[in-house]
């Protein structure tokens, strides 16, 4: 598959609803007020629906049902919302089988929310503004693997995918091998096609290739790579890929002891569901 095949699927995605450019202007303002943000999202019935069904999900813990959009935005904040509402804009525009990772569209948006709570909980106790800025990313790195596995079926590449990975060979390494880019490549792509501001687009294009992203970007990059270890998508938070994470954060010079505290604590969460 050449690269420009890969573009072609690309350019052929849908545009993105207004909804979304609205919020992408909204998220772009220094100031932001919940109640703009409500007047936005209120438009659509699937951000809404999905943003309730999200916020009394167990991964959030909150005590009582959530009713109502101004409740769920005020619990869990402006920047959590905006990364709902997109996150599951984007799933579904590009609503496709994800049989090759042996996963389904409501499996990855578990794994994906299990991602942007991750990073909530673990950069809420270290950096406040790093944690605004990183919920999104956290939350979309994955959504490239729409396109890939659109591709693996479409050359009949599924039973080999999947015992290369059954092998022991990482998902990244397999997706690199076959088609020459990985997930967070095609993510960055598909983001550039859609015009989603750029600081978004240099977090999470060299996840799966530390080495190349800039000074600028480093730190960030790393940190998703960490969140998207820990939550891989057919098996978020598992005990093999927690320690995976780990080490890697280790590797990093990130702080371990907090994000251990922060899996914990989601962990639990998730025993509830």
């Amino acid at each position: 598959m050449s690269s420009n095949s890969i573009l072609e699927k690309i350019e052929s995605l849908p545009p993105l609803p207004k909804t979304i450019i609205d919020i992408e202007e909204f998220r772009k303002k220094y100031n932001k007020e919940a109640a703009d943000l409500l007047k936005i999202i209120e438009k659509d019935a699937l951000i809404i629906s999905t943003l309730l069904k999200i916020s009394n999900s167990a991964m959030f813990g909150f005590r009582s049902k959530v009713e109502t959009p101004s409740r769920a935005v005020s619990l869990l904040g402006i920047n959590f919302t905006i990364s709902i509402a997109i996150g599951g804009t984007v799933q579904n525009l590009l609503m496709t089988s994800l049989a090759p990772y042996e996963i389904n569209s409501d499996d990855f948006m578990r794994a994906s929310n299990i991602s942007s709570s991750l990073a909530s909980l673990w950069l809420s106790k270290v950096d406040f503004e790093l944690k605004e800025e990183i919920i999104l990313p956290a939350l979309l790195q994955e959504i490239g693997k729409f396109i890939l596995s659109d591709l693996i079926v479409s050359e009949n590449k599924t039973e080999l995918f999947k015992s290369k990975v059954a092998s022991g060979c990482s998902i990244e390494e397999v997706e690199r091998e076959l088609f020459g880019f990985t997930t967070s490549e095609i993510t960055s792509k598909i983001f550039r096609y859609w015009k989603l501001s750029e600081n978004l687009i240099s977090m999470i294009e060299f996840v799966d290739n530390i080495e190349k992203a800039s000074a600028e970007y480093k730190k960030k990059t790393q940190i998703l790579d960490v969140i998207k270890t820990a939550c891989q998508i057919n098996a978020p938070l598992s005990d093999k890929n927690v320690e995976k994470a780990i080490e890697k954060a280790n590797k990093y010079g990130l702080d371990t002891k907090i994000l251990k505290k922060a899996i914990e604590i989601l962990q639990d969460r998730l025993l509830d569901e």
